[in-house]
């Protein structure tokens, strides 16, 4: 089965009033090519479920999102994402923070199939009272109640990796694939960009298997994207664009968001890579060292 097509093509399945899971972590690995193709999209009222970076933030700003589930949005270096910061401050969306943990079992649940993942994450916390949708259930074997974090189940899964076949079976070769593959098999229909397209035989070196985390019949459409990570980083492959992550910041607390439409993001993903210096200046961005 050959699941190669365009972003546009890929996208079109998602519809207004869609909740979304996108993949990655802060500026780590997000599907951002995936992201500016729906920001040139009409698509809006979305809800989005992220470990979140300027995806959730671009995505806010474009008055695209009603509401985001979240356990944090942030670019490492700066700790409060600037956009998502505004909409979030104006109450221009909705919101349901919880913990990181919460966040991977909510999505563990809807991959399992299950209603809800009983936990003692957030008893005793501001996450409750600031989550009201979240539910407390007795335990039958004993007398403790717990948290019920509810299934998290995206319509849609926006992923990037490092190398795909047509067949949809992907490679992560960073040192971390973040909870990719919950994303991958809680959501309906996942849509992966990739950095190279590579004959299957590829996936017969044992090694690389190895870096093989979801089932191929979990992605519905493989997107050939180099540098489709961009700012974020795609590990091994490039870093992150910290220029480039500081200018997004200077426009959108000086300018706002049409600012940042009329310097980057162009019609399509060839033209806001030359916006950013082209590819070539993207694969020579230095990979943080920690």
């Amino acid at each position: 089965m050959d699941k190669l097509v365009s972003a546009s093509e890929a996208l079109s399945v998602i519809e207004d009033g869609m909740t979304i899971g996108i993949g990655g972590w802060g500026p780590r690995r997000k599907p951002m090519a995936l992201v500016r193709e729906l920001l040139r999209s009409p698509v809006k009222d979305l809800t989005v479920i992220a470990y979140g970076g300027a995806d959730v933030g671009l995505l806010c700003a474009a008055g695209k999102v009603r509401r985001v589930i979240f356990a944090f949005v942030s670019l490492d270096f700066m700790p409060l994402e600037p956009a998502f910061r505004k909409a979030r401050e104006s109450g221009a969306i909705e919101v349901m923070e919880i913990d990181e943990g919460m966040l991977l079992l909510g999505l563990r649940a809807a991959a399992w199939g299950c209603p809800y993942i009983p936990t003692r994450i957030g008893l005793g916390t501001d996450v409750l009272k600031n989550a009201p949708d979240l539910a407390l259930v007795d335990s039958p074997y004993d007398d403790k109640e717990w948290v019920a974090m509810p299934a998290l189940c995206p319509d849609v899964a926006l992923l990037h990796v490092t190398a795909a076949d047509r067949r949809g079976v992907c490679e992560i070769a960073g040192p971390d694939h973040y909870m990719d593959d919950v994303f991958a098999r809680a959501a309906k229909h996942t849509v992966v960009s990739t950095e190279s397209i590579v004959d299957t035989s590829h996936f017969h070196d044992p090694t690389v298997a190895r870096r093989v985390f979801w089932e191929r019949n979990c992605t519905q459409a493989v997107v050939h994207m180099p540098g489709g990570a961009h700012p974020s980083s795609s590990d091994p492959v490039y870093g992150f664009d910290v220029a480039h992550f500081k200018r997004y910041g200077q426009l959108m607390a000086e300018q706002g968001y049409p600012a940042w439409v009329d310097e980057f993001l162009g019609a399509d993903e060839a033209a806001y890579q030359d916006s950013v210096g082209g590819l070539t200046a993207i694969q020579a961005l230095p990979l943080p060292v920690y």
